[in-house]
């Protein structure tokens, strides 16, 4: 049976840019209106699961109550960890660490930021809680409010992409996708 997916980026949040990684910022004004936005006419969805980090929490609670959906958190789907470059934007990195964060761009499977979070385990991280999703909810639609480097990867996956590919795939703020994951872990884009 197949779990379908919906996949949805907060918004902008009140520190801005940078890499925010496990930064717990809130949403500005402008990050709420583009989550509701992203989700009008959208579903109808099972269940809602969120990131606890409450760029995503905040407005899973807002949505499951509105739409009377329930709402889990799962530490699992927060963002990369990027260690001594959270807080940080690509210029401050590019005058602090330029080499670092070629190689990062290059390839983030080879290149873990200093004090920072593999991305090989941040993807067993990922991966690991769709699959326990998968196992919970086939048959489900699900809204999955989480973070940009989530759904980077999910998609990447998807499409089959590469993996020194994967910040090349462009995910907004308020960025909605549809995935499906079947029993065997393969993900695909769309309905």
């Amino acid at each position: 049976m197949i779990l379908h997916l919906d996949l949805l980026r907060h918004g902008e949040t009140e520190l801005g840019g940078g890499l925010r990684g496990s930064l717990d910022d809130a949403l500005t004004a402008n990050g709420w209106v583009q989550m509701r936005e992203a989700v009008v006419a959208r579903g109808p969805w099972d269940r809602l699961i969120s990131s606890p980090l409450q760029r995503c929490a905040r407005f899973a609670e807002e949505l499951g109550a509105r739409l009377k959906l329930p709402v889990t958190l799962e530490k699992d789907l927060q963002e990369l960890h990027f260690g001594a470059w959270e807080g940080q934007s690509a210029a401050t990195l590019m005058e602090t660490d330029a080499e670092g964060l070629g190689l990062f761009w290059a390839d983030p499977y080879s290149f873990t930021p200093p004090d920072g979070e593999p991305v090989s385990a941040f993807s067993e991280r990922v991966l690991g809680a769709v699959s326990r999703l998968h196992q919970a909810y086939a048959g489900e639609r699900v809204l999955l409010i989480s973070h940009g480097g989530v759904m980077r990867l999910l998609l990447a996956q998807a499409r089959g992409l590469p993996r020194e590919q994967l910040l090349n795939v462009e995910v907004g703020h308020g960025g909605l996708f549809s995935l499906q994951v079947a029993a065997d872990g393969t993900l695909k884009e769309g309905e």
